[in-house]
């Protein structure tokens, strides 16, 4: 499920000025010292993680890691669960959006593969 636009807000208000949302997913890291959530914002120009508050996913509180554009986040590994891997962190993410890390990655790497935009005017 997309997240909302208040979600879309909130990620917004912590990134620099004129970074241009493309995509928003919702990510579980593992990794010690333990688990947190996150929410992995794709612009037009970098990749942003944002960490949230323990109990809700929603509500990101400030930039964990920056990422340039041109860094790959597939494939998306399914053997226990979906998940990638970004900037040395192993992210489980709902299957749903293993959809949007292909875009993502399809933008940068293949843009010859995405269809064209049926709404272009929006």
């Amino acid at each position: 499920m997309p997240v909302s636009g208040a979600v879309r807000a909130r990620c917004r208000a912590l990134l620099p000025p004129g970074e241009d949302i493309r995509y928003v997913l919702p990510a579980l890291s593992a990794d010690s010292p333990g688990t947190a959530i996150f929410l992995i914002v794709i612009t037009d120009r970098s990749i942003f993680v944002l960490s949230t508050r323990f109990f809700d996913r929603d509500m990101p509180t400030s930039v964990h890691a920056t990422h340039a554009r041109r860094t790959r986040l597939g494939p998306v590994e399914f053997a226990a669960g979906s998940a990638i891997e970004l900037g040395g962190m192993v992210f489980e993410i709902d299957e749903e959006y293993a959809a949007v890390v292909r875009a993502a990655d399809a933008e940068v790497f293949a843009p010859e593969t995405l269809p064209p935009d049926p709404l272009p005017d929006l």
